[in-house]
């Protein structure tokens, strides 16, 4: 992966609904599943990212993520994990714990016939700590909205899990701030965005002279 900065510029079949709650749709919004929708479970808890979120995210992100290496760390609904498989990420590996989320995730897959997604029903937090350190391009992080202990230990074991040059997108209630962060120390912020409630980051590692 050769990136500079962060703002560089770069006909299905429905598959029925995992039997749960009823389901709503999400929509991917770029890429080569442009416009498609994806059914999503409704659970609670499941609260996929917007797309104005999605769309400044990823424009943040070049638009393309050719070739790249994707971990969607709390899938959910996948809207992150299958916006980044649309525009080309070489692998995008998703982890769910939940059953009936995670079923879902895998029927969407199936019906994209999305070879480039892996999902993996498993605690996120245990799963990231057994992971290869520096093995993913992006890590995408929207763990359960309000739940700091959860956040700061998923920062714990996603931050090493990012190459040198790559990218760290988090959803949290509040701005984040690297320097009163310790799993965060040598990243900055390099882009912040709010949407309500939400406050979204992308990271990247300062440089080293």
């Amino acid at each position: 992966m050769s990136r500079s900065s962060p703002s560089r510029a770069h006909g299905a079949h429905t598959a029925a609904p995992v039997r749960g709650k009823s389901a709503h749709t999400v929509r991917i919004i770029g890429g080569d599943w442009k416009r498609t929708p994806l059914p999503v479970l409704d659970l609670d808890g499941l609260r996929p990212t917007p797309d104005r979120v999605r769309e400044t995210l990823f424009n943040w992100l070049g638009q393309r993520l050719d070739g790249e290496r994707c971990l969607d760390l709390f899938a959910g609904s996948g809207a992150l994990g299958f916006e980044a498989a649309s525009r080309g990420a070489e692998r995008v590996l998703m982890v769910e714990r939940n059953a009936r989320a995670a079923a879902q995730l895998r029927a969407n897959q199936a019906r994209l016939d999305a070879r480039s997604i892996e999902v993996v029903e498993a605690d996120a937090l245990r799963l990231a700590a057994g992971l290869t350190p520096a093995s993913f391009d992006v890590v995408f992080l929207d763990p359960p909205f309000g739940d700091s202990t959860t956040l700061e230990r998923a920062l714990d074991v996603a931050a090493p899990l990012v190459a040198a040059d790559g990218f760290l997108y988090v959803e949290a209630g509040a701005p984040l701030d690297p320097a009163q962060t310790p799993a965060l120390a040598g990243w900055a912020v390099a882009r912040h965005g709010k949407a309500g409630a939400v406050h979204y980051h992308l990271l990247q590692r300062e440089n080293e002279e």
